[in-house]
């Protein structure tokens, strides 16, 4: 995460990063896109599922809170869900949500079932943008070197929700640089 609240060129950024490695056309899409993941992930794999890994409400941090654009110390839901086919894993991905902006389905479907979070916002017709602020290539550690059973360095984006121009939800998205290339 960074603090940084510029709009992201995601071509020149995406190009920056092939100085360093190669990166295949899905790659790019799964960095690039402003609609759901989830979606992409079911057209390449077939309808893909999510494993929660942890999830709490927690109080926001001064860094969570400038990110989420609330005051520090609100209730937020904090998630880490691996996006996954058949057990093999494809995307990690963590989330911040202030909880002041969820409505109770959304917060119910959300605590209480594997459910990708692009899924949610379809069921209840949530219109909502996507603003990406990062992508990046980062070492690969070990709880995910693990989890994914490699040991590639990670392509990684995060990005905002924005719904009635508030912070819905903050998402980071990772996955190892030799997955998905073509």
């Amino acid at each position: 995460m960074n603090g940084r609240e510029v709009d992201v060129n995601i071509l020149t950024e995406i190009k920056k990063l092939e100085k360093n490695s190669e990166l295949s056309n899905t790659q790019k899409i799964l960095l690039a896109t402003d609609g759901s993941v989830t979606t992409i992930l079911d057209v390449l794999n077939g309808k893909i599922a999510i494993k929660t890994l942890a999830q709490e409400f927690k109080k926001a941090d001064s860094k969570i809170a400038e990110f989420l654009n609330i005051e520090e110390g609100e209730d937020i839901n904090y998630r880490v869900v691996l996006m996954h086919k058949d057990d093999k894993p494809l995307i990690h991905a963590i989330s911040f949500i202030p909880l002041k902006r969820l409505d109770e389905n959304f917060k119910k479907d959300l605590i209480s079932a594997d459910i990708p979070i692009g899924r949610i916002l379809r069921k209840y017709n949530i219109e909502s943008r996507r603003e990406i602020r990062n992508v990046a290539i980062e070492p690969n550690n070990d709880e995910l070197k693990e989890l994914f059973n490699s040991d590639a360095n990670l392509l990684t984006r995060d990005y905002k929700i924005i719904r009635k121009n508030e912070v819905l939800i903050w998402i980071k998205e990772t996955f190892p640089l030799d997955y998905f290339k073509d």
